[in-house]
C-alpha cells in the first residue's frame, strides 16, 4: 500500500460520513466523532491550557460539522476542512473566554502504544516543554505538520494564512526548538542524536 492509500481511504470514508449526517444519520455523527474527539484535544491542548474550553470547541466544532455536512464541497480532505472549523471554533471561544497561554497547561502528552511501543518517554517530556515555550502559531504549525501530517498547503486552508506565513512560522519553530532543548536538557543530556527528531 502506497504512503497516500491509508489517507485516502480514511478520507472516502468520511466523505460517505458526511453524506449519511447531511441525510440526518445521527450514528454517521458518532462514528465521524469518535475519532477526532482525540485528535482534536491534543490540536486544542496547543491553544489553551482548559480542558473545558477545549471541550467546548470540540461540541461546537462537531455542531458545525452535523449543520453543515451537505455544504461541504470536497475542496480538501475531510479532516482539514474538520481542523479548519475546530481552529475558527477555538480562536472565537477564547476571546469569549479570555486568552489564556496553553505554554502553562497541565495537559498530559499523549502517545499512542499502538503506534509507538518505543517511545522515549524523556525525550517526549523535553520536547513537551520545549514546545510550551514557543509561540502559539508556531505551535500549531508544528503539531499540524508532525503530528497532524498535514501539508504545508493543507496548514494554510486550516489556519487561514498564506503559505508563506506557515513556512515562515515552521522555520522560525523548528530554530527555537534546536535552541531551547539544550538549556532543558542541560542536566541530563539527551538522546538527539540518534532519534533525529528536528532534522
Amino acid at each position: 500500500m502506497s504512503p497516500n492509500a491509508r489517507p485516502a481511504e480514511e478520507d472516502s470514508q468520511e466523505r460517505t460520513l458526511l453524506r449519511r449526517m447531511a441525510e440526518g444519520d445521527r450514528a454517521a455523527l458518532a462514528a465521524l466523532y469518535r475519532p477526532y474527539r482525540r485528535r482534536l484535544q491534543r490540536f486544542l491542548s496547543r491553544m489553551t491550557r482548559r480542558a473545558d474550553v477545549a471541550d467546548e470547541v470540540i461540541n461546537d466544532c462537531f455542531w458545525i460539522v452535523w449543520q453543515k455536512a451537505g455544504s461541504f464541497r470536497g475542496d480538501s480532505r475531510v479532516s482539514t476542512w474538520i481542523m479548519g472549523i475546530a481552529y475558527r471554533c477555538a480562536l472565537k471561544s477564547l476571546r469569549q473566554h479570555g486568552e489564556d497561554d496553553a505554554a502553562d497547561s497541565d495537559w498530559p502528552e499523549r502517545s499512542d502504544p499502538a503506534t509507538d511501543p518505543q517511545a522515549d518517554h524523556e525525550l517526549r517530556d523535553w520536547l513537551s516543554k520545549a514546545m510550551r515555550r514557543l509561540p502559539t502559531e508556531q505551535r500549531l504549525v508544528l503539531e499540524l505538520a508532525y503530528s497532524g501530517g498535514y501539508s504545508l498547503d493543507e496548514i494554510a486552508a486550516i489556519m487561514q494564512c498564506p503559505l508563506g506565513t506557515v513556512k515562515a512560522r515552521l522555520f522560525h519553530a523548528r530554530v527555537k526548538l534546536r535552541n531551547l532543548l539544550p538549556d532543558l536538557a542541560a542536566t541530563h543530556p539527551p538522546r538527539l542524536a540518534s532519534q533525529g527528531e528536528l532534522k
